[in-house]
């Protein structure tokens, strides 16, 4: 009789039942029920102990995450296995001593360390050697090899850095609910033992095993030869004689070996190990830092212990964090990235939303990153990596390639909660019709744990097997970090080329898949256009002040650069703004100084002086506005100086004359009383009365104010907003371009654009309603709105309307709402003088629970599209719900506007800090406030301010001036608190083609006396032409370059500006180098 078969012969000849053999064998491997008569039993030959192991530990104080040197300095006390430690995102230090007994000689001897949370261990000389994983799940790691062959007697310090949260941070009753700030983690072991490593090998065959019977065809060979193999194993394996175990190896060991496939492969998987780590999630900012260390340096190892596997780790904001706190490591990662195996990739600074951050912001994603792993590895990234972010932009195609990248990888698109998105592998073509190879891993995650399961999903779920062979497998645990483990590793190399799955499995480079991919695939598909995700909707307005910071911070910064980049062009003014040597001062504080150093030159010293120098950072020339002056920085002069003042006192108001229109790029003067001939004042109706007057009382008007401005404000004359005494209360404003309706409660009932003789509002409706929708999603609180919140909403209460300020500049109305029972809106509506659109400048006080409050416009429009601002152009979606795409796109992502536009004439909602849209049938919506409740319980409570505006417009998008009523409502004029002397106007870039932007301005990052300035275009309506651009500054030479700043070909310079070509949403990048 063989030494494999059982020890009772013949019972082995009886029939199996198919489900109950794979529920044995299922047994057999599981830990909990029997696991002291099952495999488990085998898996250690001396099992740990703790008595070999003397602990101290030093709790450090006040939530603090202290460097090394400083923690070895602390007060160590002992303590033991049993106590707990917290609270919450607190840190403790553990001396751990470890003497090997003689009977573990010559055998592997691992320490065994669960603290129920994450920590680290460091050498006594300051390296970090792991990371640890407490606690249960399928991220457990909480072994770290002491040595590889003891002596007996030998002798071990280490440190170990226990941090008090899990993985996925510290959630009260769920991993996504709010923190529980008072938690404290149980030492559960601190022990030293000696693996059995025949009988962990033979688990892990197991698991292969018994995945080949369950996820291969029940009747094909390879399942039954499965089934009956793990089977024999049970029936060999007595946990009580460890020879037994050694014999079922054998059987595993010729299985696999006899199985080995080295002909044809039906489909080709390449494995990548992976720790994705989300920046910022679940946890304190600080503790991303630690998860990289602890997650990499875990892998350094694992590279060490199998020799072929191969890690891609992403965001360069990371890897700085681990090069500055963590050198040692940061040198270990050098060498494996040199070997090809710690791979650097994804060439952004992080992994980056992708729908609300401007196009500037993603170009400097990849500016910043690029540069940081070409300065550090040696070579730029090929593949743009970005496996978990929320939808992607329709701009991203031309930004990668701009950014020397050529290949983009993500699978979130597989959480569609809809459609199933129909493509695997294909190339993504973006607005201007740049194309990337593209690939979602068709195992739908980039947590995958190297299982049957998951090598024949990558096969079955692949959409475009006609098209291509191959395909990536992302594993490694995830989002919290840690990657993959010895487990995954080992299951790897058994599944790599086995007979019977329908794919081989090997580890390998991304980039060396993408170029086989190209190279292997023949007529991928084309998708066009943004890659929406149907997901996570919310996210386009939870957490709202992040949301406003985020907008004003890149139009803030972009002014700062400009004018950093224009002192830097102009002889004898020397401002250069380092945003990161300069980074402890606000940027507004950053835009003044700049400013007033581009000024000086002009500035006057004569309190007298009645005119400001402002400053106009934008594309196109403006005029007719009103611009609203802090009179607490100007000094000596008077508020008396100004046509109007605000209602409040403090501001004064200028108009923005034709006569005195401010150029693109320019630096100006603005007289503070300038009022044309031709001016007429906003007023106000009573009764269907017009308050108007001929012209000639405007003459005797403007002479009234120029004695004092509380004569303006007082006089009867002035009063153009008045209050009807019709039982309607209705308030109407007119000016030249507009008369506007409201009722009493603050609501548009009427718009009326005179030059077009439209009516804006639909009949029979009224606009600037405010509406709250139940939001209650089915699992992700922050991130989602489902499309079913539509079926619940209702007015929010209304209050009473005011009049505020009465003309000539303006007119302001006041409306406060008590929106619930909780929340209260304040809202002034604001119409100018010279401008056919409404501002609704609002203050929200908000206290609700799971709610989402919404403004409505219905307009009187019909089209089955509507046009929402995306990064460099526009993207139009539909406004009905004919399918399930359609319906899909309840709510969308837009920036600085949404147009709504038939033939001849249409309407834009302009907005100053939001990104939640919807146009459905007629109705104009602005997501405004949501109130989630996990995983921050306090999420948008309080105080919030807002602006957004209606902007009706003639012609269709196409022939609209929309893009630059975006930018003037969101990028105000710069004024500078010095008056000037006497007239400016230096314009330093001057655009002959209205629809090509000049969005950016820098100074060059290499270049180091600020001569080389970068300029970056985009044509923003889907056009084509040749456009002329004149600049002041002093040009020596103008390449075409790229995001990534490079010299590509020469621009002819000539008579002080320089002529480029552009196709439709082309961003173009010049660099010019200045005398």
């Amino acid at each position: 009789m063989s030494s494999t078969e059982p020890r009772t012969a013949g019972l082995n000849t009886m029939q199996k039942h198919r489900n109950i053999t794979i529920e044995r064998l299922e047994k057999f491997v599981q830990e909990g029920q029997f696991d002291d008569v099952n495999l488990t039993a085998t898996l250690w030959k001396h099992r740990p102990e703790s008595k070999f192991v003397t602990l101290q530990v030093y709790s450090v104080p006040d939530l603090k995450r202290i460097p090394f040197d400083d923690a070895i300095k602390g007060k160590f006390v002992d303590t033991h296995v049993g106590e707990s430690f917290g609270p919450t995102w607190s840190t403790h230090w553990f001396k751990v001593t470890v003497d090997v007994p003689y009977e573990f000689a010559n055998e592997e001897v691992v320490l065994v360390f669960d603290s129920s949370s994450e920590a680290m261990i460091w050498s006594t000389d300051g390296e970090p050697l792991t990371g640890l994983t407490g606690g249960g799940g399928q991220e457990r790691h909480v072994d770290y090899r002491l040595t590889s062959k003891a002596k007996g007697g030998d002798h071990f310090e280490l440190y170990i850095e226990v941090a008090s949260n899990e993985i996925f941070g510290a959630g009260h009753g769920g991993f996504m609910n709010p923190p529980q700030t008072d938690r404290y983690y149980r030492l559960n072991s601190a022990d030293i033992g000696v693996k059995n490593n025949t009988a962990h090998a033979l688990k892990q065959d197991l698991d292969i095993l018994i995945g080949l019977v369950k996820h291969l065809p029940s009747d094909s060979q390879t399942s039954s030869d499965a089934l009956y193999t793990a089977n024999r194993v049970v029936n060999i394996v007595h946990p009580d004689d460890p020879k037994t175990v050694e014999e079922a190896t054998k059987v595993t060991d010729e299985f696999f070996a006899s199985r080995r496939d080295t002909g044809y492969s039906l489909h080709q998987i390449t494995a990548v190990g992976n720790c994705h780590i989300d920046t910022a999630w679940l946890w304190p900012f600080d503790e991303t830092k630690r998860k990289a260390a602890r997650s990499w340096s875990r892998q350094i190892g694992l590279l060490d212990e199998f020799p072929r596997s191969t890690f891609a780790a992403s965001q360069a904001q990371q890897f700085e964090w681990v090069e500055s706190l963590y050198p040692e490591l940061f040198k270990k990662m050098k060498k494996y990235a040199k070997d090809g195996r710690f791979i650097p990739i994804g060439g952004t600074w992080v992994e980056m939303d992708c729908n609300m951050p401007s196009g500037e912001a993603l170009c400097r994603q990849f500016l910043y990153g690029q540069r940081y792993f070409e300065s550090r590895f040696g070579a730029r990234c090929k593949v743009f990596w970005l496996p978990d972010t929320f939808g992607y932009s329709a701009q991203l195609p031309q930004i990668v390639r701009e950014a020397d990248l050529r290949y983009f990888f993500t699978q979130k698109l597989s959480w569609n909660n809809i459609n199933r998105f129909p493509h695997t592998s294909f190339l993504w073509a973006g607005l201007d019709g740049t194309s990337v190879l593209t690939h979602f891993s068709p195992a739908d995650t980039y947590t995958a744990q190297v299982n049957v399961e998951e090598v024949t999903r990558a096969v079955t779920n692949n959409k475009d097997k006609t098209y291509s062979n191959k395909s990536l497998l992302l594993y490694g645990n995830g989002d919290g970090g840690g990657g993959p483990l010895p487990a995954m590793l080992y299951r790897l190399e058994r599944l790599k080329n086995l007979q019977g799955l329908p794919a081989t499995a090997k580890s390998g480079h991304p980039q060396d898949f993408y170029e086989e991919l190209e190279k292997t695939s023949k007529d991928l598909v084309t998708w066009k256009g943004e890659l929406y995700f149907e997901l996570h909707r919310g996210t386009y307005t939870s957490q709202a002040k992040i949301k406003k910071g985020n907008r004003k911070s890149e139009l803030l910064l972009r002014d700062v650069e400009i004018l950093s980049a224009l002192c830097c062009a102009t002889k004898g003014v020397d401002y250069n703004a380092k945003f990161y040597d300069e980074i402890a001062e606000t940027g507004g504080v950053m835009r003044k100084r700049a400013f007033e150093k581009l000024a000086q030159s002009f500035s006057s010293t004569d309190s007298s002086a009645r005119a400001l120098t402002v400053f106009n950072s934008t594309s196109w020339e403006r005029q007719n506005e009103v611009v609203a002056v802090d009179l607490s920085l100007l000094g000596d002069v008077s508020a008396t100086s100004f046509a109007q003042r605000s209602s409040d006192g403090t501001h004064g108001l200028v108009l923005v004359a034709a006569a005195n229109k401010i150029g693109s790029f320019s630096v100006a003067t603005l007289d503070l009383k300038a009022l044309s001939q031709e001016f007429v004042p906003v007023t106000g109706r009573k009764n269907d009365q017009y308050f108007a007057a001929p012209l000639g009382f405007l003459h005797s008007f403007l002479k009234v104010i120029t004695t004092n401005v509380d004569d303006l404000i007082d006089t009867v004359d002035g009063q153009y907003v008045l209050v009807d005494e019709t039982k309607q209360q209705l308030v109407t404003v007119d000016n030249e371009l507009i008369t506007v309706i409201f009722d009493s409660h603050g609501r548009l009932r009427s718009f009326v654009d005179k030059s077009e003789g439209r009516e804006i509002v639909a009949p029979g409706f009224l606009g600037n309603v405010f509406k709250i929708y139940e939001d209650i999603p089915l699992f992700w609180d922050a991130w989602d709105v489902e499309v079913y919140h539509l079926e619940k909403g209702w007015d929010a209460g209304v209050g009473t309307l005011e009049v505020l300020e009465k003309g000539p500049l303006r007119a302001v109305l006041q409306v406060k709402h008590p929106l619930t029972k909780h929340s209260t809106l304040t809202q002034k509506i604001i119409i100018n003088a010279r401008s056919k659109l409404i501002e609704f400048d609002t203050h929200v006080d908000w206290h609700e629970n799971r709610k989402f409050l919404k403004v409505e416009f219905p307009v009187n429009i019909t089209q089955d599209i509507a046009t929402y601002e995306t990064q460099f152009g526009y993207i139009q979606r539909p406004t009905h719900y004919n399918n399930s795409w359609d319906l899909a796109r309840f709510e969308v992502c837009g920036h600085k506007f949404a147009d709504f536009s038939e033939f001849g004439y249409g309407v834009a909602l302009l907005n100053d800090c939001k990104y939640g849209y919807a146009v459905h049938g007629n109705v104009m919506r602005l997501s405004l406030l949501r109130s989630p409740k996990a995983p921050d319980f306090h999420a948008d409570m309080g105080e919030h301010t807002f602006r957004y505006a209606l902007y009706p417009h003639k012609g269709a998008f196409l022939e609209s001036d929309v893009v630059k009523a975006g930018y003037e409502f969101n990028v105000p004029l710069v004024v500078s608190s010095a008056s000037a002397s006497k007239p400016i106007d230096q314009q330093y870039f001057k655009v002959d083609k209205s629809n090509l932007v000049l969005d950016t301005v820098k100074v060059a990052e290499d270049s180091a006396d600020g001569k080389q300035i970068v300029l970056r275009f985009y044509e923003a309506y889907g056009g084509r032409g040749v456009a002329r651009v004149d600049t002041a500054l002093n040009i020596k030479s103008a390449v075409i370059s790229n995001i990534m700043e490079d010299d590509k070909d020469d621009v002819e310079v000539k008579d002080g500006g320089f002529s480029i070509g552009f196709g439709p949403f082309k961003v173009i990048t010049v660099k010019l180098y200045l005398a």
